[in-house]
């Protein structure tokens, strides 16, 4: 099943390699794509489409019209650990 997902605040690569790094962690997803212009991820997985809406919030990657100043904090964290980690 394919699931996609438009969010807030990608603003690099740092953002996407974080999102793309948890995704691929939860059980029975085989592929995520991330598309920086549209603001929109794209889930290949057999698991409840509020599964990733969830984890991609705890992130700082709420789902569009979701965003907090809490969401947009959280996602700065998110874009720094993924830029160290790329």
């Amino acid at each position: 099943m394919t699931h996609k997902i438009e969010v807030e605040n990608i603003k690099c690569g740092g953002c996407m390699n974080s999102i793309k790094t948890a995704l691929l962690k939860i059980e029975n997803v085989t592929e995520v794509a991330i598309d920086k212009e549209t603001d929109t991820i794209t889930i290949d997985a057999d698991n409840d489409r509020a599964v990733f809406v969830n984890t991609l919030s705890s992130l700082g990657y709420p789902e569009k019209g979701h965003n907090t100043l809490l969401h947009k904090g959280k996602s700065f964290v998110s874009c720094a650990v993924g830029n160290l980690t790329k």
